[in-house]
């Protein structure tokens, strides 16, 4: 095999080229080294600044072509390539080169992928988002006993005694216009880009666990309920509950912010469909206008920034409400009204409809 690669290597400079980039890093991987090191050789072989990003670590290397840390603000990268570990994608290499890429840069980048992820795997749980479902469910569960839940956290990664907040993701909801939904684990990384994370699918919903998740980092079209921190099952009964409440106007919730009315989750399904106001809410779906404008104007409180909203003159929302209080038959702009028309959006929401 060297035999043939030093025949190639003499027939074609850019094959020279390789082999010798290709041998390179297959001697930094016998030699086991960190993430820093591949990152201080790599700069120095391609003469240009080099950088490493873990997503689920949240953890960036950037080494000048002399060996020391990058102080500089990053520049755009010349050329990255994805590194990929038991098929996910768990991070990014690149080059910030001056210029247009070089022609080996390629396969330095190739090989500095392979040498990452390499590394990730031997030192330490690998910081891959994806997670074993069972290991998931049993952390999550409230059947299993709480050694069996240690011992799944502690091979998620997650250090003994950390207060997890669980994320119910709902993954069959619809893409918003132009907007293609991210794999779960994409979501997860989005979520918390700096402190470990773990996702896994459970039927049609998307579990994530992490330790300081930002909702306002989702995009468009992902629907997400975000338990309290502390016991993972208890955070996960709340999670599904708040994600049963969101809607288009509010696609992530929090359970403590729903207060007392996380009370109506615990109604069973049928007392809900049988009472008037719920019902009345129903008649309303036969035409949307009118369901959009009960639900804006029970969101706001208020006749003029609902109009703002609706982007109709607020004497126009004024004649809606009338024709809706007289579907509903009774006024949803008087206080007890305006109680009774949010809990009965509420109530509908959990019923799905």
């Amino acid at each position: 095999m060297e035999a043939l690669a030093v025949r190639l290597s003499g027939l074609d400079p850019y094959v020279d080229g390789a082999i010798r980039i290709v041998g390179f890093y297959d001697t930094l991987m016998r030699r086991r080294v960190d993430l820093p090191a591949l990152a201080r050789a790599s700069a120095g072989l391609a003469e240009c600044l080099a950088g490493i990003r873990l997503h689920g670590a949240g953890r960036v290397i950037r080494v000048s072509p002399y060996g020391t840390e990058a102080t500089t603000e990053p520049s755009p990268a010349s050329s990255e390539v994805p590194v990929t570990l038991d098929d996910e994608e768990i991070g990014t290499v690149w080059l910030e080169r001056p210029g247009p890429p070089g022609p080996l840069d390629e396969v330095l980048l190739d090989r500095l992928a392979i040498a990452v992820a390499a590394a990730v795997e031997r030192y330490g749980p690998a910081r891959t988002t994806m997670a074993d479902p069972a290991l998931v469910e049993l952390a999550i569960s409230a059947d299993s006993d709480e050694a069996a839940r240690a011992r799944a956290l502690r091979l998620l990664g997650f250090a003994p005694g950390v207060a997890l907040t669980v994320v119910a993701v709902r993954t069959q909801l619809p893409p918003a216009a132009g907007l293609p939904l991210l794999p779960l684990d994409r979501l997860g990384v989005l979520l918390c880009p700096d402190r470990p994370v773990k996702a896994a699918p459970l039927g049609e919903v998307g579990v994530i666990l992490a330790t300081a998740p930002d909702p306002a980092r989702l995009p468009d079209g992902v629907r997400a309920g975000l338990g309290e921190p502390g016991s993972p099952e208890r955070s996960w009964r709340q999670a599904r509950t708040a994600l049963r409440f969101t809607t288009a106007r509010e696609p992530a919730l929090h359970y403590g912010e729903l207060g007392a009315l996380a009370l109506l989750a615990e109604v069973p399904a049928a007392a809900l469909r049988e009472n008037a106001d719920v019902t009345a809410v129903a008649r309303l779906a036969a035409g949307p206008e009118d369901l959009e404008t009960l639900d804006t104007y029970c969101a706001t409180g208020s006749l003029r920034r609902a109009a703002e909203l609706l982007h109709l003159h607020h004497s126009s929302v004024a004649r809606r409400l009338e024709q809706i209080a007289r579907v509903l038959e009774f006024d949803p702009t008087d206080p007890a009204g305006l109680t009774r028309a949010r809990l009965a959006l509420a109530a509908r929401r959990l019923l799905g409809d």
